[in-house]
């Protein structure tokens, strides 16, 4: 999502000075990184569903279009960093329930490169967290919902990962999708969202890294990216050939050169990851028909985040038919209730409680995947 603090009182940590990486340190790093990855092999279980791109669709094992439409499930992004949990409210079959009650079939997972990899002093990570999102996703899947894994929050070198920056960091990123493609390339019911919303300028650098800056603590902070060229390739190396979602500039509302910069993928799984927020770029059907519409028509487009400021409904009244008449999966920002401490003023939430009481935008997403639930079905 846009906004940079996700809940009241969320910050990013403090360091006490700023300084360049330089490429030594980060080889360092990447070294330690390597040496603190221990994978359970239960955690490789094959999933009986399956979703992979055919042409400009997703479908699943029997070869059926599937568009993906649920919800986000943010909380093991930050909650690792600085508590003793990994998710923000209930992560059990009952809380699913809940979810799949709203006619769902997907579910997006926020993560956190230094949770899931157990570097950079987070309080709840390496072994801890990575049992928790495997057991999280199987839950999901063995209740009948796809799952997208999404590298949220990510920081290079010595910098925890508190916080959104511009783009994945050579240090630690390819790193944590080669361990996270080991964890489950035999699982054929999830997606990979590279990174959640590249804010970088350039799309070379999208898709090829480049040096960037930034500002934490009133300074600068420059460090090297990994290019999104780079992850995918990070994926495949492993022999997992699950769909990847690449989000475009702007915090992923830009796709403009998103297929003249597309990364080559042997396996061709490759998926346009959109955001639209009421209060960000790309929020109008004008732009939503002259950039979204042409890339889903050659490319599966999946909105990874959509949402309007303050929990209110009109303009995702407005996307949702849209993206229905055009084929594009979406995916509602964000399945956190206002009642344990989240804002609307800070970013859209779906419900007041995790009973699943939906708020004004909750009620808009909830009925309108019943209304297709009923058309359908």
């Amino acid at each position: 999502m846009q906004v940079m603090a996700r809940r009241p009182g969320e910050r990013p940590l403090k360091t006490s000075s700023t300084v360049r990486i330089a490429a030594a340190l980060a080889l360092s790093l990447s070294v330690i990184t390597l040496s603190v990855i221990t994978l359970s092999s239960s955690a490789d279980s094959a999933s009986a569903k399956s979703i992979m791109v055919r042409g400009n669709q997703l479908v699943n094992q029997n070869g059926q279009t599937v568009r993906l439409l649920g919800v986000d499930r943010s909380g093991a992004e930050y909650e690792c960093v600085t508590t003793h949990k990994v998710f923000d409210g209930p992560s059990d079959a009952a809380s699913v329930r809940t979810m799949i009650s709203w006619h769902i079939n997907a579910v997006r997972v926020p993560l956190n490169e230094d949770c899931w990899l157990g570097i950079n002093g987070v309080v709840t990570g390496g072994v801890t967290y990575r049992n928790q999102i495997v057991r999280y996703v199987r839950t999901l899947e063995s209740l009948g919902l796809y799952v997208i894994l999404d590298l949220h929050w990510s920081a290079p070198g010595p910098y925890k990962a508190a916080t959104q920056w511009p783009m994945a960091d050579a240090d630690h990123s390819p790193t944590f999708w080669k361990s996270m493609a080991a964890t489950f390339k035999s699982n054929h019911g999830v997606l990979f969202d590279l990174f959640n919303e590249p804010y970088i300028k350039s799309w070379p650098c999208w898709r090829s890294g480049c040096q960037t800056s930034y500002g934490l603590n009133g300074s600068n902070v420059y460090y090297q990216t990994a290019g999104m060229q780079q992850l995918v390739n990070a994926v495949r190396s492993t022999g997992a050939t699950t769909p990847l979602m690449l989000g475009g500039l702007a915090f992923s509302s830009d796709e403009t050169n998103w297929r003249q910069y597309e990364p080559k993928d042997p396996d061709h799984q490759l998926v346009v990851s959109f955001h639209t927020y009421s209060f960000g770029n790309c929020n109008n059907v004008s732009c939503w028909s002259t950039v979204i519409a042409p890339l889903a028509k050659v490319t599966p487009v999946v909105t990874g985040e959509f949402g309007e400021d303050g929990c209110t409904d009109t303009f995702d009244l407005a996307y949702m038919p849209w993206a229905d008449r055009h084929g594009v999966s979406y995916i509602g920002w964000t399945w956190d209730a206002t009642d344990e401490g989240w804002d609307c003023s800070s970013g859209p939430a779906l419900i007041l409680d995790y009973d699943g009481k939906p708020t004004s935008y909750g009620i808009g997403l909830k009925e309108h995947l019943a209304q297709l639930a009923r058309s359908t079905g």
